[in-house]
């Protein structure tokens, strides 16, 4: 992958080359975006720009690169047991389906991924199997004499385990050995590694990147391209599936809808209940990446009703296909009296999901409270 496959971040590129050409390239970086912003794409282009720029053949190291098979540029990234690897998941057991998946999804995110290796039902992570391969990896000497690269996708889904055991190596690593962590939440990277890390933060792409990268490599029209590129909020992985016509949001959006009309009838109706019962156990039926990807959307979806209910519709760029359901009736039921109370509530479903609590359980108590909080009046 060159940088010239990289969609914008151009003052990155610019300073990830001018580094490297000069000689400065930090031991350990830590690549901040968020999902679709690009950071995976240029973390490989960067590590090919790296590895073959003083390669006394070039053409055969770009090659290696290009299929991900280069031997000293390594790949961790999170993973768990599927019908193939029972027990002991590590990366370098998924390699080929990383290698199709980085081919075909470069800007895919964590779901995508766990698509790829049947395992949307489970939480991937990087565990401490994981990084004991790491350090053995990172011991050998390189193979063709100049640096060895380990990039590691989605460092947030460390295991404390895993993480306590590469600090020594990121901070001291073998000479001429290079870190690239790459992260969407820079919260949730431990202190312990980022503070050995020099951080670089992706900004989300422009709107016109985006819409001029569909239109080159998607053949798509102008028209439909700038609306895809309003609607992706930066992130091209999304504007992809807007673009293909799979995105979740369509699944997602029947879900929410459903939802706040059984939780707004619900309220002094004990019938209406066992509606929100089954819906609960519906969305329970689903893999938990699923479930934590579709309460994003649900805090999306109220921050774009309350944007339209005070007017900022130049901010709304969500539109349903639902034709039964309309913004501008739903907007004025979400206020500053009950926002806050929305996002509290939704993010501690989220943060209970995440640490694999019962969904049926969570998710009813989410729909109940969200009754109350859609007929609070505002203040």
């Amino acid at each position: 992958m060159l940088f010239t496959d990289i969609i914008g971040q151009t003052h990155i590129k610019n300073h990830l080359k001018t580094s490297a050409d000069n000689g400065r390239i930090p031991h350990a970086q830590l690549f901040i975006g968020k999902e679709g912003s690009g950071t995976l794409a240029t973390a490989i282009a960067y590590a090919q720009y790296v590895l073959c720029s003083n390669n006394s053949d070039p053409e055969s190291c770009a090659l290696k690169c290009e299929k991900l098979a280069h031997p000293d540029l390594h790949f961790a990234f999170p993973v768990a047991t599927n019908d193939k690897v029972k027990k002991h998941p590590v990366s370098n057991l998924f390699l080929e389906d990383w290698r199709n998946f980085v081919k075909e999804q470069p800007y895919g995110n964590l779901f995508n991924w766990f698509q790829q290796i049947n395992v949307e039902n489970k939480q991937g992570q990087i565990g401490v199997d994981e990084a004991e391969q790491i350090v053995k990896s990172l011991q050998l000497k390189s193979y063709e004499g100049g640096y060895k690269i380990m990039i590691i996708w989605h460092a947030e889904k460390m295991h404390t385990s895993a993480a306590n055991k590469l600090l020594k190596l990121i901070e001291e690593p073998p000479a001429k050995t290079i870190f690239i962590l790459i992260a969407e939440d820079q919260e949730q990277i431990i202190n312990t590694i980022l503070s050995r890390c020099q951080v670089l933060h992706f900004p989300v792409l422009s709107e016109s990147d985006i819409a001029d990268t569909l239109v080159e490599r998607e053949n798509s029209f102008h028209a439909e391209a700038s609306k895809i590129a309003h609607q992706a909020e930066g992130n091209y992985n999304k504007a992809l599936h807007l673009l293909k016509h799979d995105s979740n949001d369509l699944v997602f959006e029947n879900w929410f809808i459903l939802w706040v009309r059984t939780a707004f009838k619900a309220k002094g109706n004990a019938a209406v209940v066992q509606n929100l019962i089954e819906w609960s156990d519906t969305i329970a039926k689903s893999g938990r990446e699923t479930q934590k990807r579709f309460l994003q959307y649900c805090l999306q979806f109220f921050r774009q009703a309350l944007l339209a209910n005070y007017s900022a519709s130049s901010l709304v760029f969500l539109e349903t296909q639902d034709p039964g359901f309309k913004m501008e009736k739903f907007a004025p039921f979400i206020h500053s009296s009950n926002i806050l109370e929305i996002e509290k509530e939704l993010g501690d479903a989220l943060y209970h999901i995440e640490r694999n609590g019962n969904a049926k359980i969570i998710l009813l108590d989410l729909s109940i409270k969200l009754t109350k909080l859609l007929h609070l009046k505002e203040a």
